[in-house]
């Protein structure tokens, strides 16, 4: 079981109250919650290795250079050596009041989040100029057991094919989906190797990919259905036997510079050099550390739920 890191933390930070502090008054609630998140995962499926991905670049260089507004409507506050990101005011790039207020909250937690991670011994993989959904798509694609990928974040159906499944968190860790290709296939009309395609056609506003103007969710997936993937879907779009609209001819023909390059953005990496998830291994458990940082942050129950998950 890997997980898509940064995605549960954020979630976390806005879906547990941010009344729940350390002794201090230090916000924890991010921290928590993802404490829980992965001690209810771990405690419901039993996996025999866990690995948490970390955004070591949420928004690589090679990726915006491919599609300028690939994420531009965020802002990245670093913090150490992670980054995470707020949706700027009016998406304009600034951040102010709430929000600031919001990054600041969040950030604080970041370095919490890497010493509970590495005192209970939970392996953190990052690769620079990478994106954990990177990490993830590396270990999923280089496994020769079965592989559960958790995450928010539908860019990663794409990945649920043979032994690998998503837990798609999107309504809730207690609601979360198990998504393998036949159920990408009920909902969206398309097979998990047909998802790139099908999400650079359709666009996808909270990455700042626009999609190809006129074209939705269902004249996505009847474009894959009938003529297959992009690159036949651009040749049926000059072919005048296809049985292309001349509407859907136009559109496409508008989109043809954002096609290629979206479709390399959107496809995640699966052959980053990493620990192969066969011989993945728990790191020591530091059992005093743990202790110390639960009285320090104020962990209280979610330490011990997860301390009980890893069998400690």
């Amino acid at each position: 079981m890997v997980f898509d890191t940064a995605s549960l933390y954020f979630r976390s930070f806005f879906g547990v109250p941010n009344s729940v502090t350390s002794p201090d008054g230090t916000p924890v609630n991010a921290v928590r919650g993802l404490m829980d998140s992965l001690a209810r995962l771990i405690e419901q499926y039993h996996p025999g290795a866990i690995a948490c991905a970390w955004d070591n670049d949420w928004r690589p260089t090679w990726r915006v250079d491919l599609v300028p507004s690939y994420k531009a409507h965020r802002v990245a506050q670093v913090v150490g050596d992670a980054a995470h990101e707020v949706v700027g005011a009016g998406g304009t790039g600034a951040v102010s009041g709430q929000a600031e207020e919001a990054a600041d909250e969040l950030a604080v937690q970041v370095p919490i989040i890497r010493e509970v991670l590495a005192a209970y011994g939970i392996p953190v993989i990052g690769v620079d100029d990478h994106e954990a959904d990177d990490v993830l798509g590396s270990l999923a694609h280089q496994a020769t057991r079965p592989v559960l990928v958790v995450t928010g974040d539908r860019d990663l159906f794409q990945l649920a094919t043979g032994e690998v499944k998503v837990i798609y968190v999107g309504k809730g860790v207690a609601k979360h989906d198990l998504v393998d290709s036949a159920w990408v296939e009920a909902k969206y009309g398309v097979n998990a190797d047909q998802y790139v395609d099908f999400s650079v056609l359709r666009g996808d506003a909270s990455d700042g990919l626009p999609g190809v103007a006129g074209i939705g969710e269902k004249s996505a997936a009847q474009l894959i259905q009938a003529y297959g993937g992009l690159d036949e879907i651009a040749v049926a779009a000059t072919d005048p036997d296809s049985g292309m609209s001349n509407g859907l001819r136009t559109r496409l023909a508008g989109a043809v510079e954002y096609l290629g390059p979206a479709q390399v953005v959107v496809q995640v990496v699966t052959d980053l050099d990493l620990p192969s998830v066969d011989d993945l291994e728990s790191l020591p458990w530091d059992g005093e550390r743990v202790a110390a940082l639960s009285e320090r942050w104020g962990l209280g129950s979610s330490a011990e739920r997860l301390s009980a998950a890893l069998g400690h």
